[in-house]
């Protein structure tokens, strides 16, 4: 299990937003019912446009075990977080999560 699935603070910390295109009404694949609309140009996913923020699609409890209800559709910001990467420790310090050991391989 990859550390990310114990862990889903940054589907918890940030607001997940995206060029409008990506959602499933503009010929992408992150379903539109989830997102909703910050300007005419970029959506972002419900929930995470808030002081406490959390996508609608995180499934599970931060920190404990969590997945992603549309994983193999996310948006491209979700992509570009890496597990150890200056993000994911911002979010992972929010939730007062440990430092993941990261495996080199």
């Amino acid at each position: 299990m990859s550390q990310c699935q114990s862990c889903g603070a940054c589907c918890a910390s940030f607001r997940v937003s995206f060029y409008w295109a990506e959602t499933s009404d503009g010929g992408g694949t992150v379903p539109a019912e989830l997102t909703e609309e910050l300007d005419p140009w970029r959506r972002c996913m419900r929930g995470t446009w808030s002081d406490l923020p959390l996508c609608v699609a995180l499934q599970g409890e931060v920190g404990t075990q969590v997945s992603c209800a549309i994983y193999p559709d996310r948006p491209s910001t979700c992509h570009d977080v890496r597990e150890g990467d200056a993000q994911c420790l911002r979010a992972r310090e929010r939730w007062g999560l440990s430092v993941p050991q990261l495996i080199s391989a």
